[in-house]
Parts: C-alpha cells; sequence; structure tokens
C-alpha cells in the first residue's frame, strides 16, 4: 500500500483531513490541480463567524475557534484570526426578519447586538443615510487568512511522512484486498481508507467506487473588487451585508470586495462570474451606500458545494468498507475545517471520542439513505 488514507481532494476539506490523520498513519492527498485549493478555497469570502448557519454549523464552528486562535507551534507565520465585525443593515418593513435573526444571534458566544441608527456611519460611513430601519452589529466575526490555514494543513501532511500529489485526477476507484486503488492522471495509488473530500466532484467520486451519492449541490458565489472613494480608508470597517442576505462587502487589499450573495446551482467545473451577477452586485451597492462604481478591477466566481439540509458530509458509508465523506461543507468550509478534520480522525481511529457539542449522526452521509 502507498498510504493507510487516501484523500481525494485538496482543498481546505481534504488538507485538514490529511493534517489531522497524519498523526495515525501515512497520507497520499490526490489533488486534481496543478494548485490546490483552486475551486473553492482559493476564491472564498474569508470569514468566520459564530453567527452563521444552524446549529450544526454553529457548533462546529466553536469547536474549531480553538485551532484557529492558537495553532500549533509552526503552523503558520501570521495569525489565522484577524478582527473584523458584521454590520447587518434592515430596510423599514422587516423588522421581523430583524427581530428573528437578532434574537437568534443572542446566542452566539459574544452576542450580536442592536445599534442605533445614528452609530451606522461611524461603523461604515458610506452607509447611505436613510435607507436602513434598523441595524446589529456581529462584533466578534473574524477574518481567516485562508492560505495561512491551507498551507499549514498541507505542510503537516508531509511533514508527517505524507504527499501531496497534483495533477492527480482520479479516473477510477476499486477495491482491493486491504483497501482501494485509484488509477489517476500521475498514476496509480493505493491505500486502506480513502476519503472522499473532492468538493464540487465528490458525488462523482462516490460513483467510481460504486458508492451512492449523497446529493450535493455545486453553488456559484460571485465576487468583484471596485475602488474606495478617493483618500478613504475602509481597513478598519467591518464586514457590511443585508439581514436578509442579498449583498455583502468588506475591505479587501485596498480595495472593496463586494458580492450579490448568489448561489446559483451550477455543474462542477471552473466556473466564471456572470456579468448580470456583477451587475446586481453593484447596483444592490449603490443603492445600500454613497459609493458610485465606476469599474470593476477583478471578478472571480467560486464552487461552495451543499448537501440538501446545508449541514457538512462527514464520516463512514455505510456501501463500501472503508469509504469516508467529508463533503458538503458549503460556505462554512473555512471556518469549520479543523473541527471536522479532527472528527474525521475520531471517527476512523476511536482514540478519542467526539467533541463535546459534536454529534457524528447529525453529519453521517447515512442521514441521507
Amino acid at each position: 500500500m502507498d498510504a493507510d488514507f487516501l484523500i481525494i481532494g485538496g482543498g481546505i476539506a481534504g488538507a485538514s483531513a490529511g493534517y489531522h490523520l497524519a498523526a495515525y498513519g501515512r497520507v497520499v492527498l490526490l489533488e486534481m490541480e496543478k494548485v490546490a485549493g483552486y475551486h473553492a478555497t482559493g476564491r472564498s469570502a474569508a470569514l468566520f463567524s459564530e453567527y452563521y448557519g444552524g446549529p450544526v454549523v454553529r457548533a462546529l464552528t466553536s469547536a474549531s475557534r480553538a485551532f484557529l486562535d492558537d495553532p500549533p507551534p509552526g503552523f503558520s507565520a501570521a495569525p489565522l484570526l484577524t478582527p473584523r465585525g458584521v454590520l447587518a443593515l434592515s430596510p423599514a418593513g422587516e423588522d421581523a426578519s430583524f427581530d428573528a435573526a437578532l434574537a437568534d444571534e443572542l446566542a452566539a458566544p459574544t452576542p450580536a447586538r442592536e445599534i442605533d441608527l445614528d452609530e451606522v456611519q461611524r461603523y461604515c460611513p458610506i452607509v447611505r443615510p436613510g435607507r436602513y430601519h434598523r441595524a446589529m452589529v456581529r462584533p466578534a466575526a473574524q477574518d481567516i487568512d485562508v492560505d495561512a490555514l491551507h498551507q499549514g494543513f498541507l505542510r503537516g501532511i508531509r511533514a508527517g511522512g505524507g504527499r501531496v500529489v497534483r495533477s492527480a485526477r482520479v479516473r477510477s476507484l476499486t477495491r482491493v484486498v486491504g483497501g482501494w486503488r485509484a488509477e489517476t492522471d500521475a498514476g496509480h495509488f493505493t491505500g486502506g481508507l480513502v476519503v472522499n473530500a473532492a468538493g464540487a466532484w465528490a458525488d462523482e467520486v462516490a460513483e467510481l467506487a460504486g458508492v451512492r451519492p449523497v446529493g450535493l449541490t455545486p453553488l456559484r458565489r460571485t465576487a468583484f473588487l471596485v475602488d474606495l472613494p478617493d483618500g478613504v480608508s475602509a481597513e478598519r470597517w467591518p464586514m457590511v451585508s443585508d439581514v436578509a442576505e442579498t449583498f455583502y462587502f468588506k475591505p479587501e487589499s485596498g480595495r472593496l470586495l463586494i458580492s450579490p450573495a448568489d448561489a446559483t446551482p451550477t455543474p462542477p467545473g471552473d466556473v466564471r462570474p456572470d456579468d448580470l451577477d456583477i451587475a446586481i452586485g453593484a447596483a444592490r451597492v449603490e443603492e445600500a451606500t454613497t459609493l458610485t462604481i465606476r469599474r470593476v478591477h477583478h471578478a472571480w466566481a467560486g464552487l461552495r458545494t451543499s448537501a440538501a439540509d446545508d449541514v457538512p458530509v462527514v464520516g463512514r458509508s455505510a456501501d463500501a468498507e472503508g469509504f469516508l465523506w467529508l463533503a458538503g461543507l458549503s460556505g462554512y468550509g473555512m471556518q469549520v475545517a479543523p473541527s471536522l478534520g479532527r472528527l474525521l480522525a475520531t471517527l476512523v481511529t476511536g482514540v478519542t471520542p467526539p467533541e463535546p457539542g459534536i454529534d457524528p449522526a447529525h453529519v453521517t452521509p447515512d442521514r441521507f439513505h
């Protein structure tokens, strides 16, 4: 056997799985692209928010926080988290939605809080006066250094004696004595266990192995960069969104990153931004602010792959011995990756019990069958 653990997919899910499994055996990670994390990880909005997602996602996010706050020695030369915060706005007539969101987020470790409208410009001076009826802040949301997190996981795999093989798209996946054999564009590899961390391609990988798909949907999310007004520094601004999540913007590299918060079902592939989505995002931000957008400097789109219940899929498949899932991380991948990789290692090895508050039954692939 080439490996104890054969991991398919080199994005944040596969990298975290490999990092945590490297303590228990040899890892070979197979990435189909020339660069790991090309499709989703490298195109993330990079926010850590314990206000985001349903109860299962929030529990996984909270379980990741200790790792992100204080990673192991040598994992990253820079902090993985830096303060950002979120300012969430609501127009007139949306009080019920605002109240429901605020009540829900009062349960976060650092509760959200409503602010007076005369405070809004202090947080973000370009918000259009009179446009919004109510506002809240989510003070504990933070930026994630996605590249540092991803590369730290990949370095950990190599440090543990494992391999990261690029340009290794899996073409077939078959059972052999004692494990699995993957035929790839970079040759064949064998491993005792297979971890399906292939993101938008995870259902396709399952079918190669004769395992039932779980019904994952890749969703396109668009983002683009625009100029700030002359002389304006946005470095200390929070991310700004509306409570209905029809747009968001945040400071990025001296400019403003904008997204229309789209989630368009899209076949797996190298997705590109749609001009209409860019126009919609620009129009929504111009309506919400005093900003006039004259030029888009760079636009891109990424894939966020979601299960039907918007909860990650983690655990052993009942269809094939030694086949495990770590997929469907949706828009939460960066903030739940540390806890999901640790949970997967727990389920594989049984060395430690799952963390308190993390129930494997909530994320098992068998919940769909």
